[in-house]
C-alpha cells in the first residue's frame, strides 16, 4: 500500500483559519490554536447577533415612533391601537422612518389616528 502524506491538506486547513482570524491582535491573528478559539467564538457570536439584530431594530424603531408619537399627544400603545382600528398597514419601520425623515406625513398619520380614536 503506498504512503499517504497530509501535509497539504492540513496546511490548507490551518491556513483557512488563520485567514479567518487576519486583524485579530497578537497571538489570535497568528497562531493555530488561539486563532481557532477565537474564530470558533466570532462564529459564535456572529450567529448570535443576527438573530439580535432584528430585535434591537425593532426596540430602536418603537423608541423613535414613541418619541414622535407624544409629541403629538398621544403615548405608543394607543397609538398603535389606534393604527389598527384606522386599518393602516404600516409597519414600525416605515413608521419610524416617517417619523425622522418625513415629520408631515407621520404628524398626518397621527391626525388620522385620532379621528378614530
Amino acid at each position: 500500500m503506498t504512503r499517504v502524506k497530509k501535509a497539504v491538506k492540513s496546511r490548507r486547513r490551518r491556513k483557512k483559519i488563520i485567514k479567518m482570524a487576519k486583524g485579530y491582535r497578537g497571538a489570535r491573528g497568528k497562531l493555530l490554536r488561539q486563532a481557532s478559539e477565537a474564530v470558533v467564538r466570532a462564529h459564535k457570536y456572529a450567529y448570535r447577533d443576527r438573530r439580535r439584530k432584528k430585535r434591537d431594530f425593532r426596540r430602536l424603531w418603537i423608541q423613535r415612533i414613541n418619541a414622535a408619537v407624544r409629541q403629538q399627544g398621544l403615548n405608543y400603545s394607543t397609538f398603535i391601537y389606534g393604527l389598527k382600528k384606522a386599518n393602516i398597514g404600516m409597519d414600525r419601520k416605515v413608521l419610524a422612518g416617517l417619523a425622522v425623515q418625513d415629520p408631515d406625513a407621520f404628524k398626518a398619520v397621527v391626525e388620522r389616528v385620532k379621528e378614530v380614536l
